[in-house]
């Protein structure tokens, strides 16, 4: 096939209905001063005759080439026409190892069709963007060797990186938590050819989080076949407004698996909880002081939906299953935890109105000798509450629009101290720890649909009505013995609400009026205007 272009096009003979000899009534040939205008006509000849016949012959051999291409594009819509790649060419990689970008373009040689020679030079071309190593990615299709028909050349051609290294920095809020903290990064691109990308981050919470992190990935390690990655973590967490204590983590996390579907990470961090308000709950105390967590967490994602943002057709689901405990230490945490989102989202067919509608549900219970009487590890509990949006955020059961962050579940009166009982001699009641939860259920609807203002439509402003909601409760230390759904379904929370969405490339904003249903004693439910902020996940 690739010979086949390749051929040079013959020219079609030309016609010029001006040189045709004309006869007269008695039908004889009539010669129109053929003497006189001899000696012009070879001076046409010589001159001028070969200037007309280049620009006639030229839109001859482009309506010839046009045929030819006609053609070729019919036979490619009607049939498969074979064609196998002989060689990849690699240009522009003065850093990176063409081993690499031959991993990344390997399904190139498996096409045996020009039809599956484009889908797959399609794929790699979105390979090798991927990498963000490159300014741009350019691949062309040549033809083979002339001795070898039916073969072409794939010529890739990339640009690689001018500057390496880019940095962001940045200030975000969460209203519903009213904090804000300031996040920055630096990333170093291909440092050593391999398409490892180098990062440190840095962010300060006003009064909640303080992280930095620093950490390595790689397309490929080896003959491993999908991405790794390695990160250092050193965090702090302050949870003394709602819990009482302090967490303090410093952390490995390896990447052991990373596709679209899947994904594999271990996890090694050792965690110190305080409280240094020395007003702690019972069961807070029971659980300061060090701890080891080595744990494997494998996430499962299937996500067909038209848009993270806004989506008006398709399913989404991920399932979350961490395993705790693999580290021969007593200090060691032992615990399986589970979680699982399920979403749908249908069309209405008016108005670009959709029906979505989801449920979330966790369980974390502890393993090991006596596990029956021991109490879950308190971070890692279920905690419900804030603002972000359950439609977008797909995180586990911690999503319930018009509750305060760790807003509902079980509490516990925290330690009166002379000082603390003598400032609170008054009505006002004590305060208490939320606890969190190991087994939460949460479920929502949501009814969007385009407002009739034209302005609004154009820039994706649209409203909507929703209506969600949750419950947790504790079933460790032998309480799942007296565990009772009845009771569990009774005690959800609930609120509803309507609002007006603004959708942005990164993150979805939603002002809305909430009104809450149902909550109970001690819960932080609030009926009013709240926003929010949330990323798709």
């Amino acid at each position: 096939m690739a010979e086949e272009l390749q051929q040079p096009i013959p020219a079609s003979p030309i016609t010029d209905e001006e040189g045709e000899v004309s006869q007269n009534g008695s039908g004889e040939d009539v010669e129109h001063e053929e003497e006189d205008d001899a000696g012009y006509e070879d001076e046409d000849e010589d001159g001028d005759g070969d200037e007309d016949k280049k620009p006639v012959a030229e839109d001859s051999k482009v309506r010839s080439q046009r045929d030819k291409l006609e053609n070729l594009f019919q036979r490619l819509s009607s049939e498969k026409v074979a064609l196998r790649v002989h060689d990849i060419i690699i240009k522009g990689n003065t850093k990176t190892k063409e081993s690499l970008i031959e991993d990344e373009v390997d399904a190139l040689k498996q096409a045996s069709t020009i039809q599956e020679l484009l889908k797959a030079a399609s794929i790699a071309n979105a390979r090798l963007q991927r990498l963000q190593i490159f300014d741009s990615v350019n691949i062309t299709l040549d033809s083979g060797p002339p001795e070898l028909p039916g073969t072409a050349n794939v010529v890739i051609e990339v640009v690689e990186a001018k500057n390496p290294l880019s940095g962001d920095i940045g200030i975000f809020t969460k209203p519903e938590a009213r904090s804000w903290s300031l996040e920055g990064s630096l990333k170093l691109k291909n440092l050593f050819g391999y398409g490892d990308l180098w990062d440190g981050s840095l962010a300060y919470g006003w009064d909640q989080t303080t992280e930095v992190s620093a950490g390595v990935s790689l397309p490929r390690f080896r003959r491993w076949f999908t991405p790794v990655f390695a990160r250092a973590s050193l965090l702090s967490q302050d949870w003394l407004k709602f819990s009482s204590y302090k967490e303090r983590s410093l952390g490995l996390s390896l990447g052991l698996l990373s596709t679209p579907n899947h994904d594999l990470v271990y996890n090694l961090t050792w965690r110190t909880l305080t409280d240094p308000s020395q007003m702690a709950s019972r069961e807070v105390r029971r659980q300061l002081g060090h701890n080891l967590l080595s744990s494997l967490k494998y996430t499962f994602k299937v996500d067909r939906r038209n848009s993270p943002l806004r989506p008006t057709r398709g399913y989404c689901f991920v399932s979350t299953t961490q395993i705790a405990g693999l580290a021969p230490d007593i200090r060691s945490l032992q615990f399986l935890r589970q979680e699982f989102d399920i979403c749908y989202a249908i069309p209405l067919g008016f108005y670009r109105s959709a029906l979505n509608f989801g449920l979330s549900g966790g369980v974390i219970f502890p393993w090991g000798r006596g596990f029956l009487n021991k109490p879950s590890s308190l971070p890692d509990r279920f905690f419900m509450g804030g603002n972000s949006s359950p439609v977008c955020s797909l995180g586990g059961p911690n999503s319930l629009l018009g509750f305060k962050c760790r807003g509902l579940g079980p509490t516990e009166t925290r330690r009166q101290t002379k000082y603390n009982h003598d400032s609170t001699a008054t009505d006002a009641p004590p305060e208490r720890d939320v606890l969190g939860g190991d087994l939460a259920v949460t479920a929502f609807a949501d009814l969007s649909f385009d407002l009739p203002l034209r302005v609004l439509r154009e820039a994706g402003i649209h409203g909507h009505l929703f209506a969600c909601a949750g419950n947790l409760t504790k079933i460790t230390e032998n309480e799942f013995r007296s565990f009772s759904l009845q009771k569990f379904w009774q005690s959800f929370r609930s609120s509803a609400g309507f609002g007006i969405i603004v959708p942005t490339k990164l993150f979805r904003m939603e002002v809305n009026y909430c009104h809450i249903l149902r909550q109970f004693e001690h819960d932080r439910g609030k009926t009013g205007i709240q926003f929010s902020f949330s990323s798709p996940s």
